[in-house]
């Protein structure tokens, strides 16, 4: 190896060894498990949260003097340097409270639960009201969408001009494509990382209030060929039918005695028609996503936070307290439904000094369901929302007012499809007729996550002025750890980072 050669081989050396990331997990002290949702505070400007196995992921652009503070409730904190972390072979055990929840016996401490949540709910918006302040939040957000079917079974039942065996060729097909849906489930992740801009602006009578949004990266990672997204399957089977659908004519639909008064048809100028006047586009997208992600968890009028929001149909019981990072009580409140139509059984976090929430756990109850149809018998169709869990934890800013600093929201639905489908030509002539049977029984399943970042005040000017720009995805076949390097984000899960292709 030659000089120059040498030389240009340590620098890169050295350049790579700068620039990794510095990964850390957060254990108990005392059993040594891992701690999920753990707060991280990296000089007091940039907000991380552990995933649920306990793990969080430093930028590389902190370097080893960066000093960063670790929090939980129930636990004592800590505040150490990354160079510190890593002497520690990149582990953090927190140590316990002093106080067990059962054990704290002190005369300002309210045992009674439902005093507690009259206070809660008489300071809602005195704690969570932001007083129309314009703000420019960083944040990150990661969803996890999959379907996993029980049952798919497709079979096509008669194909106008189609022999016996082209029949069993085309059902062959069929097969192939519905055991590699049930084999290998439809999962995808999309990871998003943006400046989202709330605020009010001049209107013509009135002030009007605006959201904006710019988009600094953004990823799927997605399977092309086992999407979770029902217009993409419905393309893929497409492609099987297309076989059995002259695309120059047009069909109507049929499903048992139901038919269908649209027009389908897989000519290209047809649907270039109508996709023009559907097409919206992914920042319009993304921004809706936000905005009724954030009114779902709304503490002042969320459905999702019923619980804290509608104290009349539920059941609280006082478990004890404990201190949190600012060495301040934190009540710990268990609540289950009291009427019908309450929803959730779970538990509050309340400040004793504001009587804020801080965290809040909850799962739907046993037996309930959030919605859905039940015609299993008449039309042979099923569908419920069956699952409903999250987390959401609350900070509070310079001026008092608590925010969501991190969420998981898990929900999920149960489908159940059975039925006879039918595409007949529209023509006065002998028809082409395309018949199907359809069974489908399976459950969806989504996951999202929201991590703030960090928070600003702005001028409402800055909300005017700021161009927003559509963007797109960069599509991703694997996990790859080096697409986030230079940014904050959520440490992913092992599924995420095993997820890959599958190959034909």
């Amino acid at each position: 190896m030659n000089k120059a050669l040498l030389v240009v081989s340590i620098l890169l050396f050295q350049i790579i060894g700068f620039s990794q990331n510095t990964t850390g997990k957060i254990l108990d002290a005392t059993t040594g498990e891992s701690i999920p949702y753990a707060n991280i505070s990296i000089s007091g400007a940039e907000n991380l949260i552990t995933n649920e196995e306990g793990v969080f992921t430093l930028s590389d652009k902190h370097n080893d003097n960066i000093q960063f503070a670790v929090s939980y409730l129930g636990y004592v904190s800590q505040q150490l340097s990354i160079g510190e972390l890593k002497k520690q072979q990149n582990t953090i055990k927190l140590q316990p409270g002093v106080f067990e929840l059962s054990d704290v016996d002190v005369s300002k401490v309210k045992m009674d639960a439902n005093s507690i949540m009259a206070e809660v709910k008489k300071n809602l918006k005195k704690n969570y009201g932001n007083d129309n302040k314009t703000l420019k939040t960083t944040l990150f957000m990661r969803e996890l969408s999959t379907f996993k079917p029980k049952k798919l079974d497709i079979e096509i039942t008669k194909s106008t001009g189609f022999t016996k065996s082209k029949l069993k060729e085309a059902n062959d097909d069929v097969t192939k494509f519905t055991s590699r849906l049930v084999s290998n489930p439809p999962l995808e992740f999309t990871d998003m990382l943006c400046k989202y801009y709330t605020g009010k602006i001049d209107g013509k009578e009135k002030p009007v209030f605006m959201t904006k949004l710019d988009v600094v990266k953004a990823t799927k990672l997605k399977d092309e060929t086992r999407s979770v997204a029902i217009e993409d399957m419905e393309k893929l089977a497409a492609n099987i039918f297309l076989k059995h659908l002259d695309t120059t004519k047009y069909y109507r639909f049929k499903s048992g005695w139901i038919g269908s008064r649209d027009t389908i048809s897989f000519r290209k100028d047809f649907n270039k028609k109508k996709k023009k006047k559907e097409k919206t586009s992914e920042l319009d997208v993304a921004k809706n996503d936000i905005s009724g992600f954030l009114a779902g968890i709304n503490v002042l009028n969320g459905k999702k936070m019923e619980f804290i929001n509608n104290t009349e149909i539920y059941e609280y019981s006082y478990e004890g307290a404990m201190y949190s990072n600012k060495n301040e009580f934190v009540y710990v409140i268990n609540f289950k439904p009291r009427k019908s139509k309450a929803n959730y059984t779970g538990k509050l976090y309340v400040s004793e000094a504001d009587f804020a929430v801080v965290r809040a756990e909850y799962n739907l109850a046993k037996g309930k369901t959030l919605g859905g149809i039940n015609l299993k018998l008449l039309l042979g169709v099923k569908a419920s929302e069956n699952l409903g869990r999250g987390t959401v934890t609350y900070k509070q800013n310079k001026d008092g007012i608590y925010f969501v600093q991190y969420a998981s929201v898990e929900t999920g639905q149960y489908i159940y499809l059975n039925r006879p489908l039918k595409f007949i030509e529209l023509t006065d002539e002998d028809k082409d007729v395309v018949a199907l049977d359809l069974k489908v029984e399976g459950n969806s399943f989504n996951k999202v996550e929201f991590l703030n970042i960090a928070q600003e005040e702005i001028a409402s000017g800055e909300l005017e002025k700021m161009k927003e720009e559509d963007f797109n995805f960069t599509r991703l076949k694997r996990y790859d750890p080096k697409i986030w390097k230079d940014y904050t984000a959520i440490e992913p899960l092992e599924e995420m980072k095993q997820f890959k292709v599958v190959e034909e």
